[in-house]
């Protein structure tokens, strides 16, 4: 006895079909009516998944991924472009002690504006900036030597060789002090590659 279709009529090749036989051949004749369609999804609609998980992966593997180093300013400045919180560079050498500088004796240098006590402590900065301006920028120089930067307390300051430091806190600048010379000597190594975005 062969299989009828739901019209009433034989399906195509099911002549004597065995039960089994007669679902694949029920299954092959849905599917010819479907077209395009797969598995009962439209072919369109599987695309438009497909695609919307595609969009779900990429914007989470932008969201996801480590932030880039952003390159450094150059001179650790307050938002109004100020080094130093004001305070002039140039009086931890000649007075031995931090200075408020003056708007009246200001100067641009590496993006920055310094202020300084008096026309001639600016005009010595002008003529030798990289004698009297600050290592690392003005940033930390203990942050830096564990490479990256932290913001200054003018009071927390050393000259060695020379050279001015600075340091974020008295009890930060006493940590760094323990080993001077190794931090600097890291530190050394770490700003370039701060300077670049690099770490």
């Amino acid at each position: 006895m062969g299989y009828q279709s739901s019209s009433g009529s034989p399906a195509p090749g099911a002549q004597g079909a065995r039960p089994v036989e007669r679902a694949a051949v029920q299954r092959a004749s849905r599917s010819e009516h479907r077209g395009s369609r797969k598995g009962g999804i439209p072919v369109l609609e599987i695309r438009i998944h497909v695609l919307a998980a595609a969009a779900l992966v990429a914007a989470a593997c932008f969201v996801l991924a480590p932030p880039r180093a952003l390159a450094l300013d150059a001179v650790n400045q307050t938002w109004r472009g100020v080094a130093i919180d004001g305070y002039d560079p140039v009086a931890y050498f000649t007075d031995g002690r931090p200075v408020a500088g003056s708007r009246a004796f200001a100067l641009e240098w590496m993006g920055a504006t310094w202020r300084f006590a008096s026309a001639e402590h600016r005009d010595r900065f002008a003529a030798d900036p990289e004698r009297f301006a600050p290592r690392y920028g003005g940033y930390c120089a203990w942050a830096v030597s564990q490479g990256y930067t932290a913001d200054v307390d003018p009071e927390a300051w050393a000259i060695v060789d020379g050279r001015l430091y600075l340091n974020y806190s008295r009890e930060v600048q006493a940590r760094w002090e323990r080993d001077r010379a190794g931090f600097i000597r890291q530190a050394d190594e770490s700003w370039p590659k701060l300077l670049r975005g690099a770490l």
